[in-house]
């Protein structure tokens, strides 16, 4: 019986360079053990940062090295990650877990140098100020250490000079919500027990949020209101629309918050200035509404008013008109009607009642020229005709009381409706200086934060 054995031949990729190469590395390595020939050396992990882009970690080595010249003249291999070791450097900000890409291997120098180049999508915990929001600027840490390795084992240190890292903006997106002003890294060695040190290098990310979108969408409609409401005190005070007016603001304002509402940031470590400036315009709204309505009270008409007290006219009337430069007071409201003539009303009274007297004179030559014989008609007659003049001079009389009574009514009308106009022409600008003062703050403020 005859086998026909078929002998491997082992020489088939000897003279493959790369293979010669992984094992000579590989033979005898240990990817558990820390590569330095000298266990009291430490192995420096150098690391580098750019926003939105590639995190490279390197470090050296000492037991991946190889001459150059022995495997034509390679000088640099990938080889699988999960074969060599890895320092473990975490970021101690991470608050979920990473989405970054899997990348199976690192590029290893004749050296020992070996550089990682991972990108690394980090989902970390930010301490954001939003008191100047929407004109914040945020200062975001990264901060990388080993988690188990002292400072005598793994040191850490960057790669690139702290300058070249500071203004390294190639890669960052900028045409988002975030504008990357600049990278501050500062190296730190701590200890937790005194005894042992662990090295720590932190990345402070500082980044400025672009405030064009939200001044457009919740600063410029809260202004044109606010315009409207100073609009609204040109309306006469004794007129109901502007009571209707400053009603239908303030509810479109209140709708206006409830939509914004979800915009704003929500934290419960302090409250957004724009989120008071929300309330105090509110406020403002409210107040104005309020000093419609007492105005207008005050100036409508009632049959039940006193008349103005002579403090009020000359506080108001005379001294309020030359704070507020006002010329003519009188001015201020509707003319009224014209008066009554007294002498037309006393010379009407007199016609009367001397029509009165000749009625009872020729009454009574009536009754003296009747004879006794004469018939009951024509005395009568005339009797009937005085009460029909009696009648008739009664209600003339209550007439006259009537339309002097309302004379009265509307001059005490017309003195509070000046007072009502003084009154409103003084709050409107007390209003108004109140306003701009508070629009010329919050303007500065927010300029000075914007290009600061």
């Amino acid at each position: 019986m005859c086998v026909s054995v078929r002998k491997s031949s082992p020489g088939r990729f000897s003279n493959a360079t790369l293979i010669r190469l992984s094992d000579y590395l590989s033979d005898g390595y240990r990817k558990g053990v820390r590569p330095v020939r000298d266990w009291r050396k430490a192995t420096t992990v150098s690391i580098d940062l750019m926003v939105y882009a590639i995190l490279s970690v390197q470090w050296l080595d000492e037991f991946l090295q190889w001459n150059p010249g022995d495997f034509d003249d390679i000088t640099q291999v990938s080889v699988p990650t999960a074969s060599i070791w890895v320092p473990d450097i975490l970021i101690n900000e991470f608050v979920d877990v990473g989405k970054s890409p899997m990348i199976p291997f690192v590029y290893v120098g004749y050296e020992g140098l070996v550089q990682n180049y991972k990108p690394i999508q980090v989902v970390t915990a930010c301490s954001l100020n939003i008191y100047n929001f929407p004109f914040d600027m945020q200062n975001c840490s990264l901060t990388f250490q080993s988690w188990l390795h002292t400072i005598n084992d793994i040191n850490i240190s960057l790669i690139r000079t702290a300058e070249e890292v500071m203004f390294d903006k190639s890669v960052f997106m900028n045409q988002g919500e975030w504008e990357l002003l600049y990278i501050l890294s500062q190296y730190n060695s701590f200890s937790i027990d005194d005894k042992d040190h662990y090295a720590e290098i932190k990345f402070h990310l500082v980044i400025r949020r672009r405030p064009l979108f939200y001044t457009v969408s919740l600063l410029l409609p809260s202004s044109f209101l606010m315009a409207m409401d100073i609009v609204g005190f040109y309306l006469p005070p004794d007129s109901g629309e502007r009571v209707s007016f400053k009603i239908t603001l303030l509810l479109g304002y209140s709708v206006f918050l409830i939509i914004v509402s979800d915009t704003l940031p929500a934290t419960a470590i302090g409250t957004p200035l724009i989120g008071v400036y929300f309330v105090v315009c509110m406020a403002l709204l409210v107040i104005s509404l309020t000093e419609t309505v007492l105005i207008v009270r005050l100036v409508h008409k009632q049959d039940l008013q006193p008349h103005v007290p002579e403090w009020v006219k000359r506080l108001v009337l005379q001294r309020a008109t030359a704070l507020l430069c006002i010329r003519n007071k009188r001015k201020l409201g509707p003319v009224p009607p014209r008066p009554l003539d007294p002498a037309s009303v006393n010379e009407s009274g007199g016609n009367m009642d001397r029509c009165n007297h000749h009625g009872s004179e020729n009454g009574r030559d009536v009754e003296k020229g009747a004879g006794p014989g004469a018939g009951p008609g024509p005395v009568l007659a005339v009797k009937d005709s005085g009460a029909v003049l009696e009648s008739v001079l009664q209600e003339i009389s209550s007439i006259r009381r009537f339309l002097e009574r309302r004379e009265r009514y509307r001059e005490i009308a017309l003195e509070w409706l000046q007072v009502g106009y003084v009154l409103d022409v003084l709050l409107f600008r007390v209003y108004l200086a109140a306003m701009l003062a508070y629009s010329i703050t919050l303007g500065t403020l927010w300029s000075v934060w914007q290009y600061a």
